[in-house]
Parts: structure tokens; sequence; C-alpha cells
């Protein structure tokens, strides 16, 4: 297993005391999607037994919760979400985040949204002093697909369609690169303002309040300031 791996291993087993006291209440816990977040679904199924339920935000992850026999339910049907647990493709000193590279975005803001605490959990390679390394993924309504890109290009990214993927809400993907997100609030609320856009992958209105970072030393844990 590589340290990367293990990294991961660590947060997921940590994220696990993150939503602990949770368990043997009635409280549905916000499930993310992604690498990381399966093995923090998988460090769950030993606890199946103290959770009422749970929200994912994918269908990725509604499916491998119920693998292990950890009740799923809608969002709707939930008044209130003590927290919710994801991972990050990338993340800065801020806890502003860019997510979607498994293609959730939408429903990971609606779901971190609701959440009255947002868990990150990550290994050390996706914190970054500048967001933009990875690429941005921005979900659009199909017909707005060449719109978008081109005022993507306008303020200096590098779009492309995700070729072969449509999301769980029936829309593409442009994923953006070469960008340097210095501003990633300021960027959030003018690309989700464009005629067709579903939402951006930048999450720094609604950021992280904990980050449980794996590292060689073993799990790191930042809270925003």
């Amino acid at each position: 297993m590589s340290s990367q791996d293990q990294a991961k291993r660590a947060v997921a087993r940590a994220a696990v005391d993150s939503v602990a006291p949770w368990f043997g209440t009635d409280a549905a816990i916000g499930i993310g999607t992604g690498s990381t977040a399966d093995l923090f679904i998988d460090e769950l199924a030993a606890h199946r037994g103290s959770i009422a339920a749970t929200v994912a935000s994918s269908e990725r992850s509604a499916a491998r919760l119920r693998s292990h026999g950890i009740r799923v339910v809608d969002l709707n049907d939930v008044t209130d979400l003590p927290v919710y647990v994801d991972g990050a493709d990338e993340i800065d000193g801020a806890l502003a985040m860019i997510k979607g590279g498994g293609g959730a975005l939408t429903r990971e803001k609606i779901v971190a949204a609701v959440a009255r605490t947002f868990v990150c959990i990550c290994d050390a390679s996706k914190l970054v002093t500048v967001l933009g390394g990875f690429p941005l993924p921005v979900e659009v309504i199909p017909m707005a697909r060449a719109y978008v890109a081109r005022e993507l290009a306008a303020i200096g990214g590098q779009p492309r369609l995700r070729e072969g993927f449509v999301t769980d809400n029936g829309n593409l993907i442009l994923d953006v690169r070469g960008l340097q997100i210095r501003d990633p609030r300021g960027l959030e609320q003018q690309i989700n303002q464009w005629p067709g856009v579903v939402t951006v992958g930048l999450f720094a209105a609604r950021g992280a309040d904990i980050l449980l970072l794996g590292t060689e030393d073993g799990v790191r844990e930042i809270r925003r300031a």
C-alpha cells in the first residue's frame, strides 16, 4: 500500500470519530463522493447498527452505503444534518476547495449547504497554496456547453468537455485548466452567475469547517479561522 493510500485510510478512520457523537441518535450523517469518501464509508460499516440514516451526495456513494447495510435517505426528508464528511481535489489554507473530480459537485454543494459542520478528509498532497492546479469542474446544462466554454476561455481558462460523462443530474462537465485561483469566493460567485451553469466546483462561500489531513506523521486537524 502506498503512503498516499495509508494517509487516506488514516483520515477515513479519524473521520469516524468526527461523526461518532451522532451514533445512537436519530441524526442523519452526510456522506460525500470519491476515493477517500469510499474508504470512510467502509469504516462506517463497523458501526452500521448505530447509524440512523445517511444522506449521500451521489448514486455511487448511496450504492456503497447500501451494500454495507447502511440506510440512505433523501435530503428532502431531513430537517437537520449535523455533519457532512467529504474529500477534496484541492484545498487551501483557508479551507476553500476544488471539488468535482468525481462529477458529484452539485449534490456535494447542496449537502454541504445543509450541514452544520463540513469535515474535509484528504491526504497532504491535496493541500495547496493557490487553487487551480487541479482542473476546475463546472457542471453545465447541455445547451449551454459552448457558451460557458467561451466565457471560461475569456477569463483565462482552458475548458475541455469531460468526454463520455453525464452527471447524476443529466448534465455535462467542463474541466478548466490554466487558472490560478487567488480569489476563490469571487470566482465562484462570478461563474455561478452565468446562465446555463448548474454550479462550479469551487467550495469557498461554503468551505470546510474542519480539515483532517493525512500526513507522514499522522492525521492533522486544521480548523477554519
